[in-house]
This record gives structure tokens, C-alpha cells and sequence, in this order.
């Protein structure tokens, strides 16, 4: 049986952990797993089969500069007397992890690291900025650059058309018989006989864009429309949201906070609400197709390729786009295809097997 390993920052809420414990349990049959963590913490530690063997590997945060230095050094000479080379696969899981970088890099000769998101969007189009990011993370140190989407792919082989060979997409595998029978939890919320949209996920202004939900919902109300917002997730802007919401007087979005199962919130929900300026490859659009919820979601990711048209509809990246979208749901609803999510993880894990293996 392969060794393999992959690394990481937490176990905590996010879309990047649901996929990296989704994608574990589906190889822990197939290979000897480790998980190196920076911080081993999160309620997502629990779901770990007992099979993977979890390890911590944590930067020392010093305030003094010199000593700082010595202890990470100390510390990444240990790993490597432990760890070079003695795995048969290594992968970073978490980009934005300089750590999980070195880990991974440590692990194995046979390196991979997984690019979740447009970084792009992260550094407002700073060339620059986005060069560095990667070149900090020795990105040409990886055999296997792996995106999950052909967006993110497309705009990293523009900045390092070098590395162009070693570039896949590979989407993230989900866990469907699972999400279904979370979904049937029983919750306090109810389903109403009015429309609800829901948005699930981190409450980041920047990337998410919750305020354009709130706006276009005041404008839609104004004009006489009868529905509601669920809000689940929790972050820095939370705070934010609630004394908009309330200054506005705007009752029918109601703020949930952070749910570990937000499956069941799905079921009493009418249609999924996407408004983010920017995703890598939002792990929301395969739960809501399993969960066969209609999508509206701003122009990010694939989201032309993979939902227009087919299980939603894609609108203009803007406050006005999610405003149109919202009413042209309410005024005459979406029509969507039926998903497979077998055949959807099949062609995944064979893709995932490659990389591996290869």
C-alpha cells in the first residue's frame, strides 16, 4: 500500500476542509494516509477516519525576529530527518499555507499542490503580488499543479507559462449520499409558502459580497415582492451585515451564523444565492445540484460552463446582476437539469488516481 501524505492549515468550517475530509475518506481504503496540520484544530477533526495518522507542524510565532528564525529552523531540519522523501505521494492542500508548502515539498519527490482559488482576485491584479505568492511557495518545486477550475488554470499559466505542463484541473470530489442524509436533519426553521433563497459560506466582504444580497433585497421589497434570505456562515463582516440589515429595517433576511450541517437549511430553500466577486471552485454548486436547488450566481469560476444553463443561471458580477437575478427568479422561477453525482465523483477519482499514481 502507497504512503502518501497531504498537508494543510486546520481542520476548521471551509470549503477547502469539507473537500480535504471528503477526499481522505474516499482514499484511506486505497492508501496510508498522513495529515500534517499547521493548527490541529476544528470541528472537522472528529469526521477523520481513525485510519490517517495526523501530525502537527507549526512555525513558531516568536515576537523576536532572531530567535524566531532559529526555532523554525530547528524545526524544519527535525521534519526533514523525519520525514524526507518517505512518502510515495505528497500534496499541499491549503495554497494560501507557506508551511503545507514545505511539508509537502519535504514529504515526497512526487509533489503536488492543489490551487483552490483565482489569486488573482486576491491581490486586486497585482502581477506582481501574484508572482511573489507563488514564488514564495516554490511553485516550480511541484510536478503537479493542481486547480479546480479551468479559470484559475487559465490565469496562473499567463503569469508562468512555464509551468504549463505540469497544470490540471481537477474538480473536488463531494460526498452526495452524505449530504443527503444530513439534509434530512431535523431543524428548528421551517419552510415557508414564501420563496427563500439561500447563500451559505464565509462572511468576507471582499470575496463574498453579502451587501449586494442586502441591497437587492431592499430594492426588491420596495417594489412589493414577497420572500426571504437565509443566511448561514459567520466572518469578519458578519457584524457588519447585522447593523445594515438592521438600520435598514430589512426583516425578512435572517442571519443563521455558522452551521456545521447547513444541508437541512438547503431543503426548506427555494434557490441558492451566489454573490461573490471572486471563487476558485465553489463547492456550494455541487451541493445545491445534489440537493436539486436551483443556482443564481454571479459570472466566478466555471460557473458558464458548468451552471448556466443547466442548473441555474449566471448573472453580471455586481450588485444589479444579483438584483436581476433574485427578480427573475421570483418573476417566472428556473428550470434545471437533473445531476448525477455518481457519474460526477467517478471522473474525478480517476483523475485523482492519476495524480497520485503517475
Amino acid at each position: 500500500m502507497k504512503k502518501i501524505l497531504f498537508s494543510a492549515y486546520s481542520l476548521d468550517v471551509g470549503g477547502i476542509e469539507t473537500a480535504l475530509i471528503t477526499l481522505l475518506k474516499y482514499l484511506k481504503d486505497e492508501y496510508e494516509i498522513t495529515l500534517v496540520l499547521e493548527k490541529k484544530q476544528g470541528i472537522f477533526l472528529k469526521d477523520l477516519p481513525e485510519e490517517i495518522n495526523v501530525i502537527t507542524y507549526q512555525p513558531s510565532s516568536i515576537k523576536f525576529s532572531i530567535i524566531r528564525k532559529l526555532v523554525n529552523f530547528a524545526k524544519q531540519v527535525n521534519f526533514k530527518r523525519k520525514y524526507k522523501n518517505k512518502f510515495d505521494f505528497a500534496a499541499d492542500f491549503a495554497t494560501y499555507s507557506m508551511p503545507a508548502s514545505f511539508v509537502a515539498r519535504t514529504a515526497s519527490t512526487n509533489r503536488a499542490i492543489w490551487i483552490h482559488n483565482n489569486y488573482m482576485n486576491f491581490y486586486d491584479n497585482n502581477i506582481t503580488q501574484y508572482r511573489n505568492f507563488f514564488n514564495k511557495l516554490k511553485i516550480s518545486k511541484f510536478e503537479k499543479i493542481v486547480f479546480v477550475s479551468d479559470l484559475d488554470k487559465k490565469v496562473f499559466i499567463a503569469q508562468f507559462p512555464e509551468l504549463t505542463k505540469n497544470t490540471i484541473v481537477c474538480n473536488n470530489l463531494i460526498n452526495y449520499e452524505r449530504i443527503e442524509k444530513l439534509a434530512e436533519e431535523k431543524i428548528e426553521e421551517k419552510k415557508e409558502d414564501i420563496p427563500t433563497f439561500i447563500n451559505v459560506g464565509r462572511h468576507d466582504e471582499k470575496q463574498k459580497k453579502i451587501s449586494r444580497i442586502i441591497s437587492a433585497t431592499e430594492k426588491l421589497n420596495k417594489q412589493g415582492y414577497k420572500f426571504r434570505v437565509l443566511l448561514v456562515g459567520k466572518g469578519t463582516d458578519s457584524k457588519g451585515y447585522k447593523e445594515i440589515i438592521e438600520e435598514k429595517k430589512i426583516n425578512n433576511i435572517i442571519m443563521l451564523g455558522a452551521k456545521k450541517n447547513p444541508y437541512p437549511y438547503f431543503k426548506i430553500s427555494d434557490c441558492f444565492l451566489l454573490s461573490s466577486q471572486f471563487e476558485g471552485y465553489p463547492v456550494v454548486f455541487v451541493e445545491s445540484q445534489i440537493l436539486n436547488l436551483p443556482i443564481i450566481t454571479t459570472d466566478v469560476s466555471d460557473s458558464k460552463k458548468d451552471i448556466a444553463g443547466k442548473y441555474g443561471i449566471v448573472v453580471e458580477n455586481s450588485e444589479k446582476g444579483v438584483y436581476k437575478g433574485m427578480k427573475e427568479f421570483l418573476d417566472k422561477g428556473i428550470k434545471t437539469e437533473k445531476f448525477d453525482p455518481e457519474k460526477f465523483n467517478e471522473e474525478i477519482a480517476e483523475k485523482v488516481r492519476k495524480i497520485i499514481n503517475d
